[in-house]
C-alpha cells in the first residue's frame, strides 16, 4: 500500500492550520485538528495527538482512493499531490472529476490544469485554495 509522501503531507500542513476547537470552514463544514470533517460537531475539542491522529486516519482514506480510481501509473510525487488533492475535496469529488477521467485516460498534463479547477469554497474562490491547488500542481509535476 502506498503513502503520502513528506512533500505532499508538507501541502495539507501547510494549507490546513491545525484547529484544537471545531469550526465552520469557509464551505460551512464542521472541522476540526488538519482540516478533518469526519464526525465533527461544534463545541468539539481535540489534542494535538488526536489532530495528528486523525490526520494519518484520514489520509489513509484518501490514499485508498487514489489507489483504487487511478489506473495509470503515479510517481510518488503524483500520487501524493493526488492525496493531497482528495483529502481536500473528498472522493465523490475526485470520482466524478473531469481530473480523473483525463488522469485516467492518459492525460497527465493536464492534471494541474484541472486542480487549478477546484479553488472554490462556500461559492467563493479562495486565495488559499488556488495556493494549495498551484502546490499540489507543481508537486505533480516534479519528477
Amino acid at each position: 500500500m502506498r503513502h503520502i509522501n513528506a512533500a505532499g503531507l508538507a501541502i495539507i500542513k501547510k494549507a490546513e492550520t491545525c484547529s484544537l476547537s471545531a469550526y465552520l470552514c469557509p464551505a460551512g463544514v464542521p472541522t476540526i485538528g488538519w482540516g478533518s470533517t469526519r464526525d465533527v460537531h461544534l463545541g468539539m475539542k481535540i489534542t494535538a495527538t488526536e489532530a495528528d491522529e486523525r490526520l494519518l486516519s484520514d489520509l489513509r482514506d484518501a490514499e485508498d482512493d487514489v489507489n483504487r480510481l487511478v489506473k495509470v501509473a503515479l510517481t510518488d510525487n503524483q500520487f501524493s499531490a493526488l492525496v493531497s488533492f482528495v483529502y481536500n475535496i473528498g472522493s465523490g469529488n475526485f470520482q466524478k472529476s473531469g481530473l480523473l477521467k483525463k488522469l485516467n485516460s492518459g492525460s497527465y498534463t493536464s492534471v494541474p490544469g484541472e486542480l487549478g479547477k477546484w479553488t472554490r469554497g462556500g461559492g467563493k474562490k479562495l486565495l488559499g485554495l488556488v495556493i494549495r491547488r498551484a502546490a499540489e500542481g507543481g508537486l505533480f509535476l516534479r519528477l
